[in-house]
């Protein structure tokens, strides 16, 4: 093996051997500056000392290669009020917008979203500078039916120039590309996005901006859902998972890796459902710097609806894989109660955050 892929895969997994390692490790430093406040002048979440790591019900333990139910870091996962991230109240957060009736009887659907410049801590001791829509990775999922207008008010409150461009089908000048319609929104610009909701199907937002990776795995990215006209069948509970990676040594990979932003979360907080309960998951892949994500999970099979705009299923598996952008629906029936395992089935991204419980509930 070349010796500059052996340092790489070295960088990467030591990630994985200890508290120490872990602390240690540098915040991601672009050659951009960034504040670490928001944009009312507030310090930003996240840089608490690791020594506080493990509070809020989380278990410490100091072996970080047996997991044993709970999160690889000594400590456990870094407790969301402190991470400045909730993956857990990320899964049901649909945001529908404030809506009213246009002249044609149609929906209108409006939000404000405002991108910021703010500090994360992603695991213990490791503050990670991110960019985001609305003070939170992943950005709000913003969710529509077929054949709304829809209206999104972006403000730029950050340090350098950003956009929205949506996945669906809408004029070139709403596109959120760089040199089209607005193009660019610099710090402290705002501009109007306004496009119909087509096609139905699970979608994303993300910032456009060049160099494109560091923007997008920075932060600045969401849920886009898109609701048939006629609808879907009712599920019992419903739910998106971003699947994301951070690069925190502004080289050219990822050290952590997780679902809804924060690595481990679900290991010390596992998704509640219920026995035989039909569960919808919106699974978005917006992860950079390597190829390819997937999605298993343990002691079940479930149907699988790329990119969510057909009403079949295309297969009925426990594993999918999905490339940079590529999303689908995810729909599951777990006959028996306990706990099930999730994550990447890829060792080292389950190894470095991407992993977690379901916990099935008579």
């Amino acid at each position: 093996m070349p010796k500059s892929m052996v340092e790489k895969l070295l960088s990467r997994r030591s990630m994985l051997s200890g508290a120490a390692a872990i602390a240690a490790v540098p915040a991601f430093s672009a050659a951009e500056n960034h504040s670490s406040h928001d944009p009312q002048g507030t310090p930003a979440e996240g840089s608490r000392p690791a020594s506080t790591a493990g509070t809020s019900g989380t278990t410490a333990h100091t072996d970080v290669t047996s997991h044993a139910g709970h999160a690889g870091f000594a400590g456990g996962a870094v407790p969301p009020d402190r991470a400045g991230i909730d993956p857990t109240a990320i899964l049901h957060d649909f945001d529908r917008g404030k809506t009213s009736t246009l002249p044609d009887g149609r929906t209108l659907r409006e939000w404000d979203i405002v991108a910021v410049d703010k500090d994360f801590e992603i695991a213990p001791g490791v503050t990670f500078p991110g960019w985001c829509y609305n003070g939170r990775i992943p950005g709000p999922t913003l969710w529509a039916r077929e054949g709304d207008v829809l209206r999104i008010h972006f403000t730029n409150a950050g340090s350098h120039p950003h956009t929205m461009h949506f996945h669906g089908v809408h004029r070139a000048e709403m596109d959120g590309t760089p040199g089209i319609g607005a193009g660019s929104i610099g710090p402290g610009q705002s501009f109007t996005y306004e496009f119909d909701a087509t096609p139905f199907g699970t979608h994303l937002y993300h910032c456009h901006q060049s160099p494109l990776a560091p923007h997008i795995a920075k932060g600045l990215y969401g849920g886009f859902i898109i609701e048939p006209k006629q609808g879907r069948p009712a599920a019992d509970d419903e739910m998106v998972m971003v699947m994301n990676g951070y690069n925190t040594d502004g080289g050219d990979d990822n050290e952590f890796y997780s679902v809804n932003g924060l690595p481990f979360h679900f290991m010390d907080n596992p998704v509640q459902v219920k026995q035989n309960a039909l569960v919808r998951i919106h699974l978005i892949n917006v992860l950079e710097y390597d190829p390819i994500n997937s999605f298993h999970v343990h002691g079940n099979f479930f149907h699988y609806y790329p990119t969510g705009t057909m009403l079949t299923p295309s297969e009925f598996t426990d594993t999918i894989s999905q490339v940079q952008g590529q999303r689908g629906i995810v729909e599951i029936r777990f006959p028996y109660p306990g706990k099930y395992m999730f994550h990447a089935h890829k060792t080292e991204f389950a190894e470095l955050g991407w992993m977690g419980f379901f916990e099935v509930n008579p």
